[in-house]
């Protein structure tokens, strides 16, 4: 099942060609994160114990002004302690980039098994 929101594109998201700029992306794809952990899983990013391990951004077309990007969420793998997203950027329907982040579940001294409520969501958000 596939996560989906909308993320706003503010004014100051634009380089001075009116164009999003590519390092905004990675904010968008982290508020898409925010609202999957928020609304899914039921607790605040900020408090998932989880780091960023990889992020990957594959550029298809640029956003220009300001509006709203669609997107959507899909976990691609679910590790012992880490989730592999996958998601997609669309305004007006037209796909404007392809992403990929991995997540892993952090304890003090590292890695730690992915907690169940995590796995749960992600699970339920998993292509097959």
């Amino acid at each position: 099942m596939t996560f989906e929101t909308t993320v706003p594109v503010r004014y100051r998201d634009l380089d001075p060609m009116g164009h999003v700029n590519n390092a905004v992306y990675a904010t968008y794809l982290e508020e898409v994160r925010t609202a999957f952990f928020r609304e899914e899983v039921g607790v605040d990013l900020a408090d998932a114990d989880a780091a960023l391990a990889s992020l990957d951004v594959d550029f298809r077309a640029p956003i220009e002004g300001t509006g709203e990007v669609a997107a959507s969420l899909d976990v691609a793998d679910v590790g012992t302690t880490s989730l592999t997203v996958a998601y997609e950027l669309r305004v007006d329907g037209d796909l404007v980039a392809e992403a990929e982040t991995v997540q892993v579940a952090m304890g003090d001294d590292g890695p730690v098994p992915l907690p169940e409520d995590v796995r749960a969501a992600a699970e339920r958000h998993a292509t097959e």
